[in-house]
């Protein structure tokens, strides 16, 4: 993902920082010795916000992990300054299998606060909760308070938090999928405004988190009503038919006057009648950066791509669209020959003209 930092990977997860993410650490370096004037004060103060991090990764690794039991991969974990992200490739389809997936990342902070407290109960230094402060008291304890504020945060009943997730998987085991996801979206852009409404009296930052739940809520519940939409729905009634291809050999000069001449902006790449990869806009940008309009397409393409076949639905390949982070995908006959494409702009085109025939 374009401004991270890459930290590693754990069972084939790629795990990154946000470059926004260092700033963090760096204002709140300089507010720690702003109020201390103490080396020791701000090393203990990053290394705090460095293990509170530690936590919010382990609680993604908690969705990843159980996400892979159902089969289904983590692209990557992110981590942000307002939290982590582990971008599954998709939610499980059975609502028992996303409930346990949403669930577990809260599970991992329930287990950490439960074992930091019985290192405390058995070590005698358990101090009242009103004491603690962000930068005062017991190293430990805040640690455990911090892990005990993520459970309940994440368990508000909206999206985008693990709570919108659990509360939606509930009301699906007695209802349909999409009226589920509704009803959990409405609940969680009402609990948005009250959120607004006591951040305008209380505190500016429940605004924040205002917004954050009510974009969250209205994204999910219009990624699940376009699936169910295209339910049903053939390919071949969706795909592009009319389009430009490339050959290997051509120079990119002959991509950058396909793409002026009109909207596309990938391109299938053929050899011989085969077809060997698929040049991205960006592949294009980057190869007149580096080689220049006289360079070869098969340079600079991609040429690990994947493909729909002529007979599926249009449900499947939207979701193949979303799990591969790429725009276009090729669409190939029994024969393997190239027929057709689809992208995420045809297939919202589609949709928009079928909602305006409906109505």
């Amino acid at each position: 993902m374009r401004w991270s930092l890459r930290l590693g990977s754990f069972r084939g997860i790629e795990v990154s920082i946000h470059v926004t993410f260092l700033l963090l650490l760096g204002f709140l370096a300089v507010n720690y010795w702003l109020a201390s004037r103490s080396f020791d004060a701000v090393l203990a103060g990053v290394g705090f916000i460095l293990l509170l991090f530690g936590c919010v990764l382990l609680h993604e690794f908690g969705h990843a992990l159980m996400a892979a039991r159902y089969g289904i991969k983590t692209r990557d974990i992110v981590l942000y300054p307002i939290g982590g992200v582990a971008r599954l490739e998709r939610m499980p389809e059975d609502p028992r299998q996303e409930l346990q997936v949403a669930l577990a990342g809260p599970a991992v902070n329930v287990v950490i606060a439960l074992a930091l407290f019985a290192w405390l109960f058995l070590a005698g230094s358990v101090e009242p909760v009103a004491s603690l402060g962000w930068a005062s008291g017991d190293f430990v304890e805040r640690l455990m308070v911090v892990n005990v504020v993520l459970v309940v945060f994440n368990l508000i009943p909206a999206f985008p938090m693990d709570g919108g997730r659990v509360l939606r998987a509930l009301l699906a085991m007695r209802m349909e999928y999409t009226r589920a996801t509704q009803i959990a979206a409405h609940i969680g852009q009402a609990l948005a405004l009250v959120f607004g409404f006591v951040g305008l009296f209380w505190n500016p930052f429940l605004l924040f988190i205002a917004f954050f739940v009510w974009i969250g809520a209205a994204q999910e519940a219009s990624m699940v009503q376009m699936k169910g939409a295209l339910g049903g729905i053939p390919l071949q009634r969706v795909m592009l038919t009319e389009f430009q291809t490339l050959d290997a050999q051509d120079q990119l000069l002959r991509a950058v006057q396909l793409t002026l001449a009109g909207s596309q902006k990938d391109f299938p790449v053929v050899d011989a009648g085969k077809l060997v990869g698929v040049l991205r806009q960006e592949d294009m940008l980057r190869g007149l950066h580096e080689q220049g309009p006289g360079a070869r397409v098969a340079s600079t393409m991609q040429r690990e791509f994947l493909t729909a076949n002529l007979g599926e639905m249009v449900e499947s390949v939207f979701r193949r669209l979303g799990e591969c982070n790429c725009r276009t995908l090729p669409v190939t006959n029994g024969r393997g020959e190239l027929v057709g494409m689809v992208t995420m702009e045809n297939v919202g085109e589609f949709l928009r003209i079928e909602a305006a025939l409906r109505r």
